[in-house]
């Protein structure tokens, strides 16, 4: 029977779609993290009878026709990359975007990767890395005993150099744009990486020519909301089970005519 199948591909679906559904929800803490949402199409009809067929010698149109619609299918899990909330740290070397624009990260293969999560640390050298060591490009170098590190929403980074009390300019951090954010590679560690729908890193400064300034001592936080997700969490296990059961009646039918046979 067509109808086990079809709401087969509806199970299939719908565990998909709470699989990404856990996934922002596990995420709703991690700096910089963009939800994910499942998109979903219809598959092939077979046309029992066509629309628009003529009917009769007389040139009668069939106005309506008998389509068996073959179930759904999962088309893509797009990222969504609004605007996460700013929380205030008081970290020096806590910086979020506010707007569009994602931090370079130098990779140990000599790639880059993309982050939205500011929250950096100095290494052994001085110099700005993230979480797991990689230099933050341009690789900017923080002197010895230097004081008052300050980075304004230009991305200009400025310290105090020992003896002094004059700030100095060391350096500048630049913010990598893309045409297609949402074409971006996640690959784990709140880092993207550039893809052919992404389309070319486009490296530029904060706050020129439309990319986001800099805030620093905040961090952005994920763009998830708990309200959204319980709800879609709830309208995906209702559909499940409403594809079980039509699994369950088709299965009952099947089991009926078998019976009728055997009679």
């Amino acid at each position: 029977m067509r109808a086990l199948h079809t709401a087969a591909t509806g199970m299939r679906a719908q565990e998909l779609n709470v699989q990404v559904i856990s996934n922002n929800i596990a995420n709703m803490r991690t700096t910089g993290y963009k939800r994910q949402r499942v998109e979903f199409q219809d598959l092939l009809y077979e046309h029992v009878s066509r629309i628009g067929t003529q009917t009769s010698a007389q040139g009668n149109i069939l106005p309506v026709g008998i389509d068996l619609g073959g179930g759904v299918k999962t088309v893509g899990t797009p990222r969504l990359m609004t605007q996460g909330t700013l929380a205030q740290t008081g970290s020096s070397l806590d910086i979020a975007i506010r707007g569009d624009g994602f931090f370079k990260i130098q990779m140990p293969d000599g790639t880059f990767g993309y982050t939205r999560d500011g929250s950096f640390q100095l290494d052994a050298q001085g110099r700005i890395v993230n979480a797991q060591g990689n230099v933050v490009s341009p690789g900017l170098s923080v002197p010895q005993n230097a004081t008052g590190l300050s980075i304004n929403p230009q991305g200009q980074v400025s310290v105090t150099p020992q003896g002094t009390t004059t700030p100095t300019v060391i350096g500048q951090i630049t913010l990598t744009r893309f045409i297609n954010q949402a074409g971006l590679v996640a690959v784990g560690d709140n880092l993207f990486t550039e893809s052919p729908a992404s389309g070319p890193p486009q490296d530029g400064l904060p706050a020129v020519d439309g990319a986001g300034d800099l805030q620093q001592g905040n961090l952005e936080q994920a763009n998830v909301e708990a309200v959204t997700e319980i709800s879609n969490l709830i309208g995906a296990q209702r559909a499940y089970e409403m594809n079980s059961k039509v699994i369950t009646a088709a299965d009952q039918m099947l089991s009926s005519t078998s019976n009728m046979m055997r009679g």
